[in-house]
């Protein structure tokens, strides 16, 4: 990125924080992972109590210098590695591990960042990568077909004009390379007719920052290694923000704590013992008093299981999700 921010101009409110430690009880010690460190919220406040030691993860470079003054303050106790959560298999853990906490969402210090693109209100070229990427969301909208881009708008953004829209990005790409500003200018044009509270290019924006940093197969491999790596009764946690990030998370929690109950008109059948329990049977959602403090909060919702038994890497898990995994197999040509 050819620009940052000091991460001291800007204070980042980690979300659920209260609720997130309740739920690790790190005042009992053990090892955690923060799989999202961001601006380090969560390891600074787990790091607050003793014989805790926590593994820090994140794909974006401007974290390294907020964890290596934790790594001086926390010596021996805290360690952090910049690479991508989906890489969380390749890490060496000596001790069981009682908690991994995964927080989807993205920092002030990244949206106000106009480098990364992230912000309507950023100028210049569409970039959107948060970190170890291969491509930019300036190669999508130039470089994709208008069937390709639909797609995108449509399942990675829940976005019901994604024809129009893209149809409408291929008419004017023609003429020259679009920045952010232009992206979001072809969005208002297209949804005029339509009224929004949010700014209308928000789903696009989301969609696009989903498809550059493949956040689809990132958050179901993640997921898969995480409940592997887990100690007995450790627990993991996702903050996720959007309907699209909690519907993975809740389909796999589901499909690793919920028992089959069958069905009354068939012969009742034996049901195996799954491997983890629901710590929070419905998503915990910010308090008022939080929303107030912090309002970019309101969307989150906290799911969280505790592993109680054996779990077998299924790697048919996510089959369910195939055709988005597909859909990300559109960056092969970029």
């Amino acid at each position: 990125m050819s620009a940052t921010i000091s991460p001291e101009k800007i204070f980042h409110y980690p979300v659920l924080l209260n609720e997130v430690i309740n739920i690790i009880t790190p005042q009992n010690g053990g090892t955690f992972i923060d799989c999202t460190f961001g601006q380090g919220g969560y390891s600074k406040k787990i790091l607050e109590y003793p014989n805790t030691k926590v593994i820090a993860i994140d794909r974006d470079k401007n974290s390294i210098q907020i964890a290596s003054d934790l790594k001086q303050k926390f010596k021996g106790r805290f360690s952090f590695h910049n690479i991508k959560f989906s890489q969380i298999k390749d890490l060496k853990i000596d001790d069981e591990v009682k908690g991994i906490i995964f927080d989807f969402g993205y920092s002030l210090n990244q949206v106000k960042n106009h480098s990364t693109g992230l912000s309507f209100e950023s100028t210049g070229e569409l970039n959107m990568k948060m970190g170890l990427n291969d491509f930019s969301a300036k190669d999508v909208i130039n470089k994709l077909d208008q069937r390709e881009l639909e797609q995108i708008f449509k399942y990675f953004g829940e976005e019901k004009n994604s024809k129009l829209i893209s149809k409408k990005i291929v008419f004017e790409r023609k003429r020259r390379n679009l920045n952010t500003q232009d992206l979001v200018n072809i969005v208002k044009t297209a949804k005029k007719k339509y009224y929004t509270k949010t700014n209308p290019a928000t789903k696009v924006f989301q969609a696009l920052r989903i498809f550059v940093n493949k956040e689809i197969s990132e958050l179901t491999k993640s997921l898969k290694e995480s409940a592997s790596i887990v100690s007995q009764n450790g627990i993991i946690i996702t903050v996720s923000f959007h309907s699209l990030e909690d519907k993975i998370c809740k389909f796999f929690f589901n499909n690793l704590s919920k028992q089959d109950k069958g069905s009354r008109y068939l012969p009742e059948k034996k049901s195996l013992k799954k491997p983890f329990i629901f710590v929070t049977k419905k998503p915990i959602k910010p308090t008022p008093q939080e929303l107030k403090l912090n309002p970019p909060s309101r969307s989150a919702k906290l799911r969280a299981i505790k592993k109680i038994g054996t779990y077998e890497n299924d790697s048919n898990v996510f089959s369910k999700y195939e055709d988005l995994l597909n859909i990300e197999k559109f960056s092969e040509k970029l």
